[in-house]
């Protein structure tokens, strides 16, 4: 299927996107896009279509700010869902955490992106990561005086505020830090820099949740906790060094009217309505297992924190292969690998919910991993690129509400663990998952044919 047409002339804000581009330094400038390895007849690491994004140096600024919040991100999830897990040994608990992170996320993101079609991302961002190192260090000196303890049991509501906040501060900048890739990089290259974004959150997926298991094991929480806040504040180096790109100007209206505008914009483009469904109904049923895992290491796998890092790291290595190989993709048949990618997802997760054996665990989990990077990289690019430059916040502000919903599942999946096991808990949606996204294969020409 072919992009729908749409006016180029991109100058519908304070910033055009193409004085954006000349900003940040994408115009060729007699260098090239480096279209392949050995021209000029030598081969480097800057020649390789898999890092072409990496040649615009705001890009690599922007990458290196994300690599500080990924690192924070991936520890925060082992060290959070371990101590709440330690605190209370219940599964509802974990849920409960869930749904404190992401209903504010549910809630805030339409305005977030808002204010990504309204206001300079790099500010947004800025501002947002500094918030996150706030909160986090807050929680380290909770458990440094003491007002946050396994001792104490009814103690966990410290980390249910925490996520509170922090879920709101991710619903304001997460449509920021989606779109801003587009003004960077441009369209060619799009799926490239998310590919690229998602290689380096596996990265740090395959390392930092098993350093966050060393420093718990032999540290402590506390330590973990100053860590990540340290990884906050590198994001905001980052993003204070870079310069200001392209943004969209929504002038003469309020909030609702630009929230209802993108609605209706949703409501009028199919291919865009239909990879936001399509996207919402994967993540539903593949999520859960991730606010559940501690529960696995617990009491099925029996491999304490140091197993839960490995478990969590190891998830990465399948996820960097799948981003590297969508790194070097062109832009066709994303639609058909979006549903496969998802398919593969499924049936790692069904493997992996009913397995008690840590080798076998371990390799499920690699599947995972891959099914996942191809789910989160193909479902951002395509929305990205068939959605117009005015209201591109706006509709990845409406991807991210997605995330939000998550929680409601991994609530119910959290509760019935209670009753029926996390096994089958998991494993249930899994197998529906799988069941989807074969119906999909036959009866989806249209998602299978995007490009």
């Amino acid at each position: 299927m072919d992009k729908p047409t749409r006016d180029k002339t991109e100058e519908v804000g304070a910033v055009s996107a193409s004085e954006a581009r000349d900003v940040v330094g994408q115009r060729d400038g007699g260098q090239g896009m480096g279209h392949g390895m050995g021209m000029g007849g030598g081969i480097s690491f800057r020649d390789l279509r898999a890092f072409r994004s990496l040649k615009s140096p705001v890009f690599r600024l922007y990458y290196a700010a994300m690599a500080g919040q990924f690192a924070a991100m991936n520890m925060e999830m082992l060290a959070r869902s371990l101590l709440i897990y330690r605190i209370t040994g219940s599964a509802t608990a974990l849920g409960v955490m869930a749904l404190a992170n992401s209903i504010p996320m549910l809630l805030f993101s339409l305005y977030g992106g808002v204010i990504a079609d309204r206001v300079q991302k790099k500010y947004v961002l800025l501002w947002g990561m500094a918030a996150s190192g706030v909160l986090t260090l807050g929680i380290a000196l909770s458990l440094i005086f003491g007002f946050l303890s396994k001792d104490i049991p009814n103690s966990w509501w410290i980390l249910v505020v925490a996520a509170l906040l922090k879920g709101t501060v991710q619903g304001l900048m997460m449509p920021s830090r989606q779109a801003i890739i587009a003004e960077i990089v441009g369209e060619k290259d799009l799926m490239n820099a998310v590919a690229l974004g998602s290689l380096e959150m596996n990265v740090n997926r395959l390392v930092m949740p098993a350093l966050a298991g060393f420093f718990v094991e032999g540290f402590g929480f506390e330590a973990a906790y100053f860590f990540i806040a340290g990884m906050y504040l590198v994001a905001v180096v980052f993003f204070a060094l870079m310069p200001l790109t392209g943004t969209i100007s929504l002038r003469g209206r309020g909030a609702l009217a630009d929230v209802k505008d993108g609605f209706r914009y949703i409501r009028n483009e199919p291919t865009i309505l239909m990879v936001l469904v399509f996207a919402l109904v994967i993540v539903l049923l593949s999520m859960p297992y991730m606010s559940l895992l501690p529960v696995f290491t617990e009491d099925i796998l029996q491999v304490g924190a140091g197993g839960l890092g490995v478990l969590m790291s190891v998830s990465g290595i399948g996820a960097i292969a799948g981003s590297l190989v969508l790194a070097s993709l062109p832009n066709k048949r994303r639609g058909l690998m979006l549903i496969v990618g998802s398919l593969v997802l499924g049936l790692g997760l069904t493997g992996f919910s009913f397995s008690s054996a840590w080798s076998l665990s371990l390799a499920m989990i690699v599947v995972i991993g891959l099914g996942q990077t191809v789910r989160m990289t193909l479902s951002n690019t395509l929305l990205q690129y068939y959605t117009d430059d005015e209201h591109r916040g706006r509709v990845m502000s409406v991807y991210m509400m997605e995330f939000g919903l998550t929680s409601f599942m991994a609530f119910f999946a959290a509760v019935m663990t209670d009753y029926i096991g996390v096994q089958w808990a998991v494993g249930g949606l899994a197998i529906l998952l799988v069941i989807l996204c074969v119906l999909a294969l036959a009866f989806m020409p249209r998602m299978r044919k995007l490009d």
